[in-house]
C-alpha cells in the first residue's frame, strides 16, 4: 500500500487533488526515466576502436540507444576471449575470430548458437594482407615471397591474437589451395616462422613494431593497414592471389542484465548505418547493399577462401589441429623455431 502526505496550503491559494497526483506522477515518470539508464560493457579485439566509438556515437542518437552509455575494452582477440572467461564483466563481445567466441562457448557464456543469428552472427569481414615498406622494395606479391633468403616477417603471436591465427591458416590454406599436400603445406608455415623476427601480443602492436621499422612485411588485416593510412602513416599494402576472407563475430553474453538492449545494438551494428560506417573505417560490409556501394574499394577475387574451406574444415578443427597449447600444429613449430608458446 502507497501513502502520498497533502502538502499544507498557502495561505489565499487552494491545492486541488488533480494537481498533487499531477505532481507525484511527474516525480514518478522522472524516477522511471533515471532507473532506465543502462550501461554496456564491450569487449572487443584492437583493430575496431575508432570504428566501434563512431556506432556507439550514431547508436546512442537512435530511440534505442538513448540514454545507454558504453564501457569498452580492447585487446588481443584470445586474451580478450579468456579475460571474459576468467570474470571481466562483458555483455557484448566483439572478437576477431569464431574460435574465440567459441571459448566463450565452452565456458558457458555466449550461446552455443551464436553463428545462426542473422549474416551467420559477423559483424564485418576483412582480408589478410601483407603491408610492405614504401615502394614495396622487396617485390612482396606471393606468400612464397616470404620465405625467400633475407625476407624479415613480422606476425602477431598465435596464442594471443586472433589476427596470428587467421595469418596462420592464411598461409596454410593458400599452399593447399595451390596443390600442396597437408605435409608440404604445414612444412611451409614452419618455413614462414623461421623468417618472422617478432611475434607480438596483438594485430595492432604487430602493426606499430613494423612502423617502428622492424621487418620487411607485416601479415595482417586489411582493416587494419587502411586504418593506419587514416591515422596519417605511409602503409602499403598488398592482397596475395590467394588470400582468406577474415569474419569478424559479435555476440552478446548470456548473463547480462541488459541482454535486450544488447540484442538491439548488435542488431545495429549490422545494420545500414553502422554497416557503411564499418566501409569508412576499413571493414568490408555483411550487408550486400552496403557492400556494393564500396565495390570498388573492396574488390574481390576468386582466390579468397573461408576458414571452412575444405583444407581447414571450420573453428573447432582448426583449433584442434593448430592451436591447442599442448600439441597443436603451432606449438610445436614455436619450439622448432624458438618462437613464444601458450605457456
Amino acid at each position: 500500500m502507497y501513502f502520498f502526505t497533502m502538502p499544507m496550503n498557502k495561505p489565499g491559494k487552494k491545492l486541488t487533488f488533480a494537481a498533487v497526483l499531477a505532481a507525484a506522477l511527474a516525480l514518478a515518470s522522472g524516477a522511471a526515466a533515471r532507473t532506465t539508464d543502462t550501461n554496456l560493457s564491450l569487449v572487443a579485439y584492437s583493430t575496431p576502436k575508432t570504428v566501434m566509438g563512431k556506432i556507439i556515437q550514431a547508436w546512442q542518437k537512435t530511440p534505442d540507444g538513448s540514454g545507454v552509455s558504453f564501457n569498452q575494452s580492447y585487446g588481443a582477440s584470445t586474451d580478450q576471449a579468456r579475460a571474459v572467461a576468467q570474470g571481466l564483466k562483458a555483455d557484448l563481445v566483439f572478437l576477431s575470430t569464431g574460435d574465440d567466441v567459441n571459448l566463450l562457448v565452452d565456458a558457458g557464456l555466449v550461446d552455443s548458437k551464436w553463428s545462426r543469428q542473422s549474416y551467420d552472427g559477423i559483424a564485418a569481414d576483412t582480408l589478410v594482407v601483407f603491408a610492405v615498406r614504401p615502394g614495396n622494395p622487396k617485390h612482396i606479391k606471393s606468400w612464397q615471397d616470404l620465405v625467400r633468403p633475407g625476407v624479415q616477417v613480422v606476425t602477431p603471436n598465435p596464442f594471443s591474437s586472433g589476427s596470428a591465427k587467421w595469418n596462420v591458416l592464411a598461409a596454410y590454406g593458400a599452399e593447399r589451395r595451390l596443390g600442396k599436400s597437408d605435409k608440404q603445406a604445414t612444412g611451409f608455415v614452419q618455413k614462414l616462422f623461421q623468417h618472422v623476427v617478432s611475434q607480438d601480443s596483438s594485430g595492432r602492436n604487430a602493426t606499430n613494431t613494423f612502423l617502428a621499422g622492424k621487418g620487411d612485411v607485416l601479415i595482417t588485416y586489411e582493416s587494419e593497414a587502411i586504418n593506419s593510412r587514416l591515422n596519417g602513416q605511409d602503409i602499403q599494402y598488398v592482397i596475395p592471389r590467394q588470400s582468406m576472407l577474415i569474419e569478424l563475430p559479435i555476440a552478446a553474453v548470456k548473463s547480462s542484465s541488459s541482454l535486450d538492449k544488447v540484442n538491439q545494438f548488435i542488431r545495429f551494428v549490422k545494420s545500414d548505418p553502422a554497416q557503411d560506417l564499418l566501409a569508412q573505417y576499413g571493414f568490408r560490409p555483411v550487408d550486400k547493399k552496403i557492400a556494393a556501394k564500396y565495390a570498388d574499394k573492396y574488390p574481390t577475387r576468386p582466390g579468397i577462401f573461408k576458414v571452412d574451406d575444405k583444407y581447414i574444415g571450420g573453428w573447432r578443427n582448426a583449433d584442434k589441429v593448430w592451436f591447442d597449447p599442448n600439441n597443436g600444429r603451432m606449438a610445436k613449430i614455436e619450439r622448432a623455431v624458438g618462437g613464444p608458446t601458450a605457456g
